[in-house]
């Protein structure tokens, strides 16, 4: 398993294209040496079961571990049927294992910084898209950033402003 870099933010990435347009936004503004950067698509990860039995192949364990190792978590979705897409869903489904299986890995997710990142098609995000990202933050104890939203019509004209905002995500840790 690869140890993390040294940087205290990272971007999941949750799209089902690689190079999609949620990657394309995330380019844009973050570069992958000022921050780490995962793919939930190297990451098989199951459904979430009551049993909490999963195939030896489940990579969830191995995501808690770069989600532990990081101060500030971006999340990076499109915007799929107005909501998050699949795979960031089934991540956040499996969170359940860290409130009920891994109380202490969940428990170590207490006062991290959460963001989020989404790409549609629509003008604006789609309303109470951030709900689920906002609710489970406070959930886990973590701290609620803000949302980002870029209609895909819209991101070869991403403005410096915006470029600048989003890259004092990065910046935001506080040191008490």
């Amino acid at each position: 398993m690869t140890e993390p870099t040294p940087t205290n933010a990272l971007l999941i990435l949750g799209s089902a294209r690689r190079e999609g347009d949620t990657h394309k936004l995330a380019a844009q503004v973050f570069d992958k040496s000022t921050l780490n950067w995962i793919d939930l698509l190297d990451y098989p990860l199951y459904p979430y079961s009551y049993t909490g039995s999963y195939p030896a192949d489940d990579a969830f364990e191995r995501l808690t571990h770069q989600l532990l190792a990081h101060q500030i978590l971006i999340f990076a979705t499109p915007v799929y049927w107005y909501s998050m897409s699949g795979l960031m869903k089934t991540m956040f489904d499996r969170f359940t294992d860290l409130v009920t299986l891994h109380k202490p890995a969940g428990r170590q997710l207490k006062g991290k910084k959460v963001y989020l990142l989404a790409v549609g098609s629509d003008a604006r995000l789609p309303e109470g898209f951030e709900v689920p990202f906002r609710r489970t933050a406070g959930y886990l104890d973590m701290e609620w950033g803000e949302s980002y939203y870029r209609a895909v019509s819209e991101l070869p004209t991403l403005s410096e402003e915006d470029r600048r905002r989003l890259r004092s995500w990065i910046g935001r840790v506080d040191t008490r």
